[in-house]
């Protein structure tokens, strides 16, 4: 085993599109003593993630429609459970971010007059999203490390941080793994003054997700120094395909596929939405109402379009079957009765001039480039049926942070999926928002501090020596602790086995005694996994630290699910909670689906959830509200060259 050192004063992990504009923006400002960190440049969400046309959320640029930074902070408020000074952040950022995108070379389209035209999606009060096309996250991923690139931004790939340092409540190193190294563990341990976490969600908590699966997630290096996090009940699930893992959203519900279900070897098919929706107009509406209200919402599971959801986990996790959609052929196998689905449906297929005969035809007429990514990845919707589930989309809680995306960490920043800032519900599309304005934010108070001498290393000598021998001391203790271990079974064993029990019982319907009993599970091989983990070469290291690291965020995220469902605050968001007193959706429909909808007044409250040396503890608070800011020019001016020390 080998550590190399080294000092670098600001660190940015992840090579997302929020790891990215993070970097761009502290190397852009004169930062030059600063590095970006990253596992796989190649890999992540930002870069391998999509839909089929996936949304970038802004203020409204175009048309004659009214809009405001305050009132889109409201509208990213309203779903609940969010401070109200990131959501005003989120607001008055959000042209800046998006203008810097389109002046890095993102395609987003606009009117022949330079207007950038949008549309309404899910929680939007207006017509703020905008799009790419599928591939739009990838995209601004490139832009970004192109623009970083030509900064002059120093990237150290291949190297895993598995361990952040702190004293005093305050960072002071990071460690990572060299994962080019495959004969012989080497380490490379890195004295820094501020890192700014963008190691998106936690991607490999669920088996049943759409994360790509070069993605892995490292919440627990937060939390395991001590950072709190915020709403992490609260995720975001929807229907997606396994082969890709691709969002079926949007477009792929609008043009009415026809849903089937098969036995494990593909026998039996049958069309399962018609055991619940027995007027074929309404299985044919809510079908394409799926497109506009994916995910599931549990205040659409009486009447909306969510029952689908439920009728999909039914089939494939409670029956055992598979779960196709197929664009060649209409529900029931009939012409669609154009004149019998609901007003919006016809109107929208009409003014899309979208009313062909077959689902594939319609698919291409609504979005053509939905069609040809999955050719692209070796699926013909002309020819073939696509494989779904229910599936771990995005989690909108995370790291709590401040209205500079500051944890409870002194310089340690966390911004995109990793930042708590979403809330039990949001309009599709802010995450990439969010991401771009958390990086900005955060690198300008990095800026800030620097500049003000606030974060920098020991002014004497000796003090600094002493601490880098301090860190390199704990470094090497964390280090061994791979080759103390003398179990039976391979790390990605046991990872695939947490993953598919957190799919079974803490995804989208949550059972609270299934819950506690899993605790006491991950409790217990958390505490042996010395005794029941193994890895037998050098290759297999990295598993060992993706593996500690499911394990303490699922106790974590575990914890905060039981303790929301102890408290009798019911169903909210994307998750339903098992619960017999209250009611279950219309129709012939089993208990676990029987829940009690969350009142107005419960999402106005958060979640907040520390680890402390293998327990957590939970408190409660309200959101902290909109701040009311005094708009008189010089008052604002005067305050501005106080704080940016102008004057």
């Amino acid at each position: 085993m080998q550590i190399r050192t080294e000092k670098i004063r600001h660190i940015v992990v992840g090579s997302g599109a929020a790891g990215y504009r993070a970097a761009v923006e502290l190397r852009r400002s004169g930062l030059s003593d600063m590095a970006l960190v990253t596992e796989d440049r190649l890999s992540g969400t930002s870069r391998n993630t999509g839909s089929d046309k996936q949304t970038y959320y802004k203020l409204s640029l175009a048309g004659e429609t009214p809009d405001s930074v305050l009132r889109m902070a409201a509208d990213l408020a309203a779903g609940g459970s969010v401070d109200g000074d990131n959501a005003l952040v989120e607001a008055a950022l959000s042209a800046r971010a998006f203008y810097f995108l389109t002046e890095s070379g993102v395609p987003f389209p606009c009117t022949q007059y330079g207007e950038y035209m949008g549309y309404q999606t899910d929680h939007d009060t207006g017509s703020r999203a905008t799009s790419a096309g599928p591939y739009t996250s990838k995209i601004m991923t490139e832009c970004l490390e192109r623009t970083a690139m030509e900064a002059g931004v120093r990237i150290l790939d291949h190297m895993l941080v598995i361990r952040v340092f702190v004293r005093q409540n305050k960072v002071a190193g990071i460690l990572a793994l060299d994962l080019t190294q495959k004969t012989e563990p080497v380490y490379l341990l890195i004295r820094c003054t501020d890192v700014v976490l963008a190691t998106g969600g936690p991607a490999g908590l669920y088996l049943d997700s759409v994360y790509p699966v070069a993605q892995h997630g490292m919440s627990s290096l937060a939390y395991e120094c001590g950072a709190a996090g915020q709403n992490l009940t609260e995720w975001q699930y929807g229907m997606a395909s396994l082969r890709p893992r691709w969002n079926v959203s949007g477009s792929y519900m609008q043009c009415i596929p026809r849903f089937f279900s098969t036995k494990e070897d593909g026998s039996d098919t049958r069309e399962f939405l018609s055991e619940y929706y027995k007027d074929p107009a309404e299985l044919l509406t809510m079908t394409f109402l799926k497109g506009y209200q994916w995910p599931f919402d549990v205040k659409k599971i009486r009447g909306g379009s969510s029952v689908i959801d439920l009728l999909v986990y039914r089939e494939r996790i409670m029956r055992g079957r598979r779960v196709y959609l197929d664009f060649t052929c209409n529900p029931c196998c009939v012409p669609v009765p154009f004149e019998r689905i609901s007003e919006e449906a016809r109107i929208y297929l009409s003014r899309a001039h979208a009313m062909q005969q077959t689902p594939v035809e319609r698919l291409r007429k609504l979005n053509e480039p939905a069609v040809s990514f999955y050719l692209d990845h070796g699926v013909d919707l002309d020819r073939e049926p696509l494989e779904i589930a229910v599936c771990a989309q995005h989690n909108n809680g995370g790291v709590a942070v401040d209205a500079n995306w500051e944890s409870s960490v002194n310089g340690l920043y966390v911004v995109g999926e990793a930042a708590g800032t979403h809330g039990v519900t949001r309009p599709g599309g802010t995450a990439l928002n969010a991401g771009q304005a958390g990086a900005m934010r955060a690198a300008h108070h990095i800026v800030l501090k620097d500049r003000k001498g606030g974060r920098s290393f020991c002014e004497r000598q000796e003090m600094e020596e002493a601490l880098m021998k301090d860190l390199y001391d704990e470094a090497r203790f964390f280090a061994l602790i791979p080759e103390t271990l003398h179990g039976k079974r391979s790390v990605t064993q046991l990872h695939r086995e947490q993953r598919e029990e957190m799919s079974a019982i803490g995804g989208m319907i949550r059972n609270p005694d299934k819950i506690e009993a899993a605790l006491d599970q991950v409790a217990e091989t958390l505490h042996h996994l010395r005794d029941i983990a193994m890895v037998p070469e050098t290759a297999k290291l990295p598993w060992f630290y993706r593996l500690r690291d499911q394990l303490l965020v699922k106790q974590i995220y575990l914890t905060a699910m039981l303790d929301y469902a102890q408290n009798g605050a019911g169903s909210r968001g994307s998750a339903l909670y098992t619960d017999l007193s209250g009611e279950k959706p219309e129709g012939e429909m089993p208990d676990l689906f029987r829940c009690r909808i969350s009142s107005e007044a419960t999402p106005n409250l958060i979640q907040e959830i520390r680890w402390d040396s293998c327990s957590c503890n939970i408190t409660w608070r309200k959101p902290r509200q909109l701040p009311d800011c005094d708009y008189f020019f010089e008052n604002e001016w005067t305050a501005w060259r106080k704080r940016e020390l102008r004057d």
